[in-house]
């Protein structure tokens, strides 16, 4: 008799009741699991149904029923973004503000890492630790707040250096040549040091016989570092290289939004702020639907990219 054959007709309840069991033993951690499930079941996945808003020519003022009673225009509004005289404008000014962000925040968070792995003194790596953490937890609107307070022409902190050498009061926020610098500069102070916890903690897991190998052999700190520590943390730094790089068009929303001004539109206007003032200051809903859905796609297409690099790298990748 084929074993297969004899196999499959007790194969799919036996394999149930292992699912069942092994659910029933480990049911504290699903409950553990559950809020996040909901979570993301209720805020993102459920309201992927109004993508089909895009592809609708809707009125905010029909109600929902006009999600299924309203015009189908297909790709309408597609094509009508990517003839927009802003739409060069957006995807560039994203593109060059996340990409000043990852060259110069991402390698940042590994230097900060590698610096508070070789601190002996454990009271003060724990001290720089704590205040490099502090920035992540304050809130973006508090954040710009102080910048417009350091940065102000009235008072500032900056610019009463300025004055004091003999210069003029600078607007910087309302300049374009500083604003991309201010974003980037704040970016990477309100993230290095969240950013090197996955890092510090790839750290703990490299093998200490390493470290005395390579002294035995005479290598110093720097040779350690660079021949152990960051192969070692390589696998998380390509994994978080990968999803960053899925995130090149989420410029910072709520920072550019608080901070811009029409005086810095041509290179601070983003696809997210494009998006806000189209669809909640002029309501065209199906607009700012089909440009946000367009964002995603290229999104998931750069992060299904890197990915696949990664993986022809020899790297390990997110799946």
């Amino acid at each position: 008799m084929n074993p297969a054959v004899a196999k499959s007709p007790s194969s799919k309840p036996v394999a149930r009741r292992r699912l069942w069991s092994s659910i029933k033993i480990h049911r504290f951690y699903y409950y553990l699991i559950l809020p996040g499930m909901l979570y993301f079941l209720i805020f993102d996945y459920i309201p992927m149904f109004g993508i089909i808003v895009a592809f609708k020519e809707i009125s905010p003022f029909e109600g929902v029923s006009a999600i299924f009673t309203s015009e189908w225009v297909g790709f309408k509004h597609f094509i009508r973004f990517m003839n927009s005289i802003y739409f060069w404008n957006v995807m560039r000014n994203t593109l060059f503000i996340s990409l000043y962000k990852l060259l110069f925040g991402f390698p940042a968070s590994i230097l900060l890492a590698l610096l508070l792995n070789e601190l002996r003194f454990a009271v003060f790596k724990k001290v720089v630790q704590t205040i490099s953490y502090l920035p992540h937890f304050i809130s973006t609107v508090v954040l710009a707040g102080l910048t417009m307070m350091i940065l102000s022409t009235d008072g500032g902190m900056i610019n009463a250096m300025v004055v004091k050498f003999g210069g003029e009061p600078i607007h910087f926020l309302g300049s374009p040549d500083y604003f991309r610098s201010i974003l980037v500069i704040s970016h990477v102070w309100q993230s290095i040091g969240w950013g090197s916890i996955l890092y510090l903690a790839a750290m703990t897991s490299i093998d200490p016989g390493l470290y005395e190998a390579a002294r035995m052999d005479g290598a110093g700190r720097v040779r350690q570092a660079w021949h152990i520590t960051l192969p070692g943390i390589t696998p998380v730094i390509v994994i978080l290289l990968v999803l960053s790089i899925g995130g090149l068009l989420n410029a910072g929303f709520e920072k550019v939004l608080l901070l811009y001004s029409p005086a810095v539109y041509e290179v601070a206007d983003i696809i997210d702020t494009y998006v806000y003032r189209e669809g909640l200051t002029k309501l065209d809903y199906s607009f700012a639907t089909a440009v946000g859905l367009f964002k995603n796609v290229i999104a998931m297409v750069l992060i299904l990219g890197a990915n696949y690099l990664a993986k022809k790298m020899n790297q390990t990748g997110i799946w």
